[in-house]
């Protein structure tokens, strides 16, 4: 038995998030479709706010902030690293 996520593809999403945006209800749609209420109304959300179904594409500017600080503060560790591996053998000579 297939465990984890089932894949639906932008378009299949995109339909459902046009049938609730025209009136339908959500537990209809849910119903009809074995969506679960999450996946919908997280589909929902991202596609009436950006017009992509992509967490990247939906992340806040502070996320994307905090996400290249994170890359930049692992990046800085590791030359520190390297530099404190140099300075003990060059001590050692």
């Amino acid at each position: 038995m297939k465990k984890g996520k089932s894949k639906f593809d932008d378009s299949f999403k995109k339909q459902l998030v046009e049938l609730y945006n025209s009136g339908k209800s959500a537990s209809e749609i849910e119903l009809e479709y074995h969506v679960s209420n999450s996946a919908l109304y997280k589909w929902i959300r991202y596609y009436n706010s950006t017009g992509s179904f992509k967490e990247k594409d939906n992340k806040s500017e502070l996320e994307k902030n905090y996400k290249e600080l994170e890359k930049e503060n692992r990046q800085l560790k590791m030359e520190n690293d390297i530099l404190k591996q140099a300075a003990l053998i060059m001590g050692r000579r």
